[in-house]
Formats: C-alpha cells, structure tokens, sequence
C-alpha cells in the first residue's frame, strides 16, 4: 500500500526542534543524496536564479526523500504552473520570491492548496498524490497541511505590507531577504546595515503575531534564540560555496592562486 512521506521539518517543529535548510545550486541528484546523506532536513533547489529542468528537479527530490530529507523549491515568480509542478513532484513545499502585498500571497494560496483553504484543481496523477494510489480525501487532507507554502519578503514594499502577509491563511512560513533588501536600499551586500537588521525584526514580529514561523538566512544566533524568535529553518549554507571552499583548502598549500570566497555574497542573497 502506498504511505505519504510527512514533512520532516514539520516533524522536527513539532518536537521543538530547529530543522536544517541547505541551497543547492548544482542540478546532479547525486549532489542531492551525498546532502540528505549527511543529515540536512531539507534542501532548497532553485528555479529563480537556476537552470533546472523539471525531470532533473524530479529526480533531486526523490534522491532526497531516500534518506527523509524535505526538499523546497524556489520557484520561477507569477506563474500557477510554475506553483504546483514542484508540489506534483513530491516536494514538502514551495517558496515564492518578492512577494510585497497580501493580494498576492492570497493568490499564492488560491494556486497551490485545495478546497477549502485554496482552489487548486486536483490531480493525483503524480508523485505527490501517490501516482492515483491515495483515496482522494487523504491526498487532499495530505496536502493541506504537509505541504509547506513559504513567501519571501525582500523589498520595503514586502516589509510595509508584511502583518498583512502574514495574516493570510495558507501562508505558512516568511523568509525576509536581506540580500535583495539591501540592495534595494542602495547598500548591496550589506545585509547587517542597522536598516537591514531593523526589517527582519519587522517580519520576524509579523509572523509572530499571525502565528506563522521563519526561516533564517546568514544568521549569527544560536538554535535555542532563533526558535523563540519564530524560526523553524535555518540556511546553513550551500554546494557551491562548500565545493569552493573544499578545493581551495585542497590545492592551498600547493599555490597562492586562490581566489578568496565570500559566503555572504550567496548567503545574504535571498
């Protein structure tokens, strides 16, 4: 008989943990396996800044759920299927980036959860829905409340809107991007400018208040402060950055052509 794999980062929530969110730039599914391997709670592939194709993304996520490992994908902006084909796929959610009004993230959760949360059509045809083999209100049940939808706010817009954002139901996480926010500030790269620091108490607050938690970029805190500040996923860091910093390690003792590397060029990004 065919089971729904639970979300694991909701799992760890549950029991009062800090869960493990690691970015991979690289498409290989075996990059995938080596992380889940390792213990993360989940991986985030992107389809915003990343060439991805979707078989490729299928096949990342099912790498990872071999070791039950959540996987979240950042999806291209503005489009219904762009929305739900990582859904279909087996991923435990979604994360929709520069979301700046409540109108918009209502839209987010019209497309991506069933009746009666949302209206998004229903097929079970896929990953997701047990290739057909899950008694529809199951599935719809299932997917309502494992599926997570995570919104992320990166702009002043996004920030003055961000207690109504967090007001939507179906919403279930906020991600503030210091990355994009400061550089809109005209202060690219500098993701602790007080400016900064002061948004990403706003949205940490507003998500508080709503009941919702955060996920955490470039944070310098420890796991007991970042859950009694809203925090369920804390973004430990990258392939690329860590493929980097493995080969320069490698070959240092043997040149000084090493370029240097800033993890918070792709940390601080959101």
């Amino acid at each position: 008989m065919t089971h729904l794999r639970k979300s694991r980062v909701l799992r760890e929530l549950s029991q009062g943990r800090l869960s493990t969110l690691y970015k991979l730039n690289l498409a290989d599914p075996r990059v995938a396996e080596i992380a889940a391997r390792a213990g993360v709670s989940a991986l985030w592939l992107c389809n915003e800044h990343v060439s991805n194709d979707w078989l490729n993304l299928e096949n990342q996520i099912r790498a990872a759920a071999l070791h039950d490992t959540d996987v979240i994908v950042r999806v291209s902006k503005g489009s219904y299927s762009d929305y739900i084909r990582p859904i279909e796929a087996g991923a435990a959610g979604i994360m929709v980036p520069h979301v700046t009004t409540a109108e918009e993230a209502k839209q987010i959760v019209k497309w991506t959860k069933f009746h009666p949360i949302g209206e998004r059509p229903m097929d079970g045809g896929n990953a997701d829905g047990g290739y057909a083999q899950i008694p529809t209100h199951e599935y719809v049940e299932f997917s309502n409340h494992q599926k997570m939808v995570i919104v992320q706010i990166e702009s002043p817009e996004g920030v003055l809107n961000v207690d109504s954002i967090a007001a939507v139901e179906g919403i279930d996480l906020l991600m503030f991007g210091p990355g994009d926010y400061a550089h809109l500030l005209g202060k690219a790269g500098e993701i602790n400018d007080p400016a900064v620091l002061e948004a990403r108490q706003k949205v940490e607050a507003a998500a508080l208040a709503h009941g919702k938690r955060c996920v955490a970029v470039a944070a310098p805190y420890s796991p007991e402060e970042l859950l009694n500040r809203g925090y369920s996923l804390v973004h430990t860091g990258a392939d690329v950055v860590s493929l980097n910093q493995g080969i320069i390690n490698a070959i240092r003792p043997f040149t000084t052509e090493t370029a240097p590397i800033d993890p918070g060029s792709l940390y601080g990004k959101s």
